[in-house]
């Protein structure tokens, strides 16, 4: 069966049928303690729009039972394959063996702003960390580099599922590209 490209099935507004035979973006989305619900369900909607690989719900991240989660997924959660894994270190430790780069979306002394990535970035695991806390030291000590959002004005940080939201459309835009220059 062949599969279909992105412009096929932007054209014929995707199914559950559909997203099968189409390649995903080749990200993984390990959320480690988001505490907010209504966080969580942006990011299923947001992954379904850039079509990741999975997300993995880890700590105490609420998981798609919890109705807040289904308001603002608005049914993502059946599109995008998703498993609860509580030890977010035990998913880092699985997916480097697999030959995936490890990457934090945090600030960091290293962190380079986002759209610095390239084709070389893929596969990769995005870690996005809790709202008030971030990303925790252990599990940056575990990363292959971290990426930022530059910030200019005085709060210096973004809501989790909006920072999340530019960052996969930008990994979204740069896989596109390499495929794009790839079949010329």
């Amino acid at each position: 069966m062949r599969k279909l490209t992105h412009e096929e099935i932007s054209q014929n507004r995707s199914t559950l049928e559909t997203l099968n035979k189409v390649n995903r973006l080749p990200v993984y989305v390990i959320l480690n303690s988001i505490r907010s619900s209504y966080n969580v369900g942006a990011i299923f909607r947001t992954s379904d729009g850039a079509m990741i690989n999975k997300i993995f719900l880890c700590g105490y991240t609420p998981t798609p039972e919890k109705k807040e989660v289904l308001k603002t997924a608005l049914g993502s959660q059946d599109s995008v394959e998703w498993e609860c894994v509580k030890d977010a270190k035990e998913v880092i430790q699985k997916l480097k063996r697999e030959g995936v780069k490890i990457c934090a979306l945090e600030l960091t002394e290293k962190s380079i702003p986002y759209y610095k990535l390239n084709e070389n970035s893929f596969p990769l695991a995005l870690i996005v960390g809790n709202e008030i806390t971030g990303v925790q030291q252990e599990l940056l000590d575990l990363c292959d580099f971290s990426i930022e959002i530059p910030q200019y004005g005085i709060k210096q940080s973004l809501n989790v599922a909006v920072a999340y939201g530019i960052s996969i459309f930008d990994l979204r835009r740069i896989y596109d590209n390499m495929k794009t220059n790839q079949h010329k």
